[in-house]
């Protein structure tokens, strides 16, 4: 007869939510229509995106300006006559 490993997490026997990381996971998963980021987070990450904006359009604006198609004036032994 074998003996049974002994073990002491009860992780995986636990059925009940307790505030452990694993089962809140676990309730997480089974009810996302309960699980909302709070008020505080969500006024902070539009303020961070607001930031991030008005950063880029800084930059943007900053930026100087490239002619990436500049016209140049047709030279003739570039022009092609058919």
């Amino acid at each position: 007869m074998t003996r049974r490993k002994k073990t002491r997490s009860l992780a995986d026997k636990v059925s009940i939510r307790t505030g452990k990381r694993k089962d809140y996971k676990k309730w997480r998963h089974e009810n996302p229509d309960q699980v909302t980021s709070s008020q505080r987070f969500t006024q902070k990450k539009r303020q961070q995106r607001k930031l991030q904006a008005a950063r880029k359009l800084a930059r943007q604006e900053q930026a100087p300006t490239i002619a990436i198609h500049p016209e140049r004036p047709a030279t003739p032994d570039t022009e092609h006559n058919d």
